[in-house]
């Protein structure tokens, strides 16, 4: 094949696959929550609240005790 010619299926490969990839990010966000009711409970058990940790006392930073 003439080196023109790779390089030309080369962009056109590049730039479908780049269509194609907006096209499923754009088809999976329809506003729908991702996580049920019951998954997001799940995760929040396991992995701990979204919420802001408390603020760290007076004397108790986070060094190690050697």
């Amino acid at each position: 094949m003439n080196r023109a010619v790779v390089i030309a299926l080369l962009v056109l490969v590049a730039g479908l696959s780049s269509a194609a990839t907006v096209l499923v990010i754009n088809i999976g966000k329809n506003g729908k929550p991702t996580l049920t009711e019951e998954q997001h409970a799940v995760r929040e058990k396991f992995f701990g609240s979204d919420k802001e940790l408390p603020p760290i006392k007076d004397g108790q930073e986070m060094r190690p005790r050697w």
